[in-house]
């Protein structure tokens, strides 16, 4: 058909990483390994757009050796990244990433507990608040990773549920996130 395009990707579909949630979800809480889901799945869980790239958990730093080696025994592909803040497990095609330092949040227990609790593919686990979604987001934008796309998605989604003030006060050093509350608030998002 003239003038249009087909996009091919290797990326899994959002149906294909479903399976994989709940995999390292079951493997993740059996080995009582505590974790939140994070990331574009936990907007998701919270009724956001589908997310198309990978699965996140944040896991606490003091954990994230172990759950990283759980997941290898049970037939996931380990990787540690250069990055000093993630390791990475493959389920196939299917990414996962570990996240334990995350730009703007330390992962302690308490950001684990006032994770709520939330049905996920008839899963229950813990499920990252948006506040933390979007402070994790706007605090790991840079000149060179300049990109608002996700968490207008996510803000106009859960604009609801979203304690404005709270995330306000937690990104005020960064001016990106100062621009995302110009562009929210000129939308009338916020």
């Amino acid at each position: 058909m003239p003038g249009s395009r087909r996009v091919v990707t290797d990326e899994p579909s959002f149906e294909e990483m479903l399976p994989s949630l709940k995999k390292v979800a079951a493997s993740l809480r059996g080995a009582e390994v505590p974790f939140v889901l994070a990331g574009g799945l936990a907007a998701w869980a919270r009724g956001g757009p589908e997310s198309d790239h990978d699965i996140d958990f944040l896991v606490r730093p003091q954990d994230a050796d172990r759950a990283l080696d759980v997941l290898e025994q049970d037939g996931l592909r380990a990787e540690k990244p250069p990055e000093e803040w993630l390791y990475k497990v493959y389920d196939g095609d299917v990414m996962i990433d570990l996240i334990f330092a995350p730009a703007g949040l330390e992962v302690t227990d308490e950001v684990m507990e006032r994770s709520d609790e939330l049905e996920v593919w008839a899963v229950r686990m813990r499920v990252m608040r948006p506040e933390d979604i979007l402070v994790t987001k706007l605090m790991a934008l840079t000149e060179h990773t300049l990109d608002y796309e996700s968490c207008l998605e996510i803000a106009r989604a859960l604009r609801e549920q979203i304690d404005w003030a709270d995330l306000r006060r937690r990104t005020e050093d960064s001016p990106f996130a100062r621009a995302f509350f110009t562009i929210v608030e000129g939308l009338e998002i916020a």
